[in-house]
Formats: C-alpha cells, structure tokens, sequence
C-alpha cells in the first residue's frame, strides 16, 4: 500500500488511526484525510515529536497496514482454500451416495 490508497480507503483506516494516536480529534483525523503530510503534522502537534520521528511513525504506520492487509488476504485465501474442499469432498459424497444407491 502507498499513501495514494490510504487516502483513497482512509474511511476503512480511520479506526486504525485512532487506535494508534489516541489523542487525535476527530477533527483531526477528518483534516488528515490520508494525507501524509497532514498526518505527520497532526502527529507532531498531539505528541511534540520531532518531525523526523513523526515521519517515521506515519511510515511504520503505513507499512503495518500493508502488512496487515497481506496477513488477512491469506487468511481469506485460506478460508476460500478450505470451502473449495468441502464443496469438493461433499460432491464426492454426494456421488459416492448417488452411485450406491443406483445399485
């Protein structure tokens, strides 16, 4: 993910936001609208950071989201993985069944 398509999603992320920088309004998240620059600015005015450790959480930030993000595609590749197979194995079933009966 970039910052591009964090500003394009950033009402699913808001929450994120939140979760991260508690002591962000929410007018403040409002004004961030996935901006990178916003955010970081937004981040050295709540915590009095530098602005290069400022730039750094927005970063970390972004990056924990990319990796978030890939986490829950495998997971939902595994439970598509895992939903083929029983449709499998219960059509399998069903023809084991279907078979014996025609007996």
């Amino acid at each position: 993910m970039n910052w591009d398509e964090l500003e394009g999603k950033w009402k699913q992320y808001k929450g994120h936001v939140r979760e991260k920088w508690g002591k962000f309004t929410d007018d403040d998240i409002d004004a961030i609208d996935g901006k990178r620059q916003q955010l970081v600015g937004r981040i050295q005015e709540r915590y009095g950071l530098a602005r290069e450790a400022a730039e750094k959480q927005a970063d970390q930030f972004l990056n924990s989201l990319h990796s978030a993000g890939a986490r829950e595609a495998g997971e939902e590749g595994q439970r598509e993985g895992h939903q083929h197979q029983d449709v499998r194995q219960d059509a399998h079933k069903q023809g084991k069944a279907h078979r014996s009966g025609q007996r």
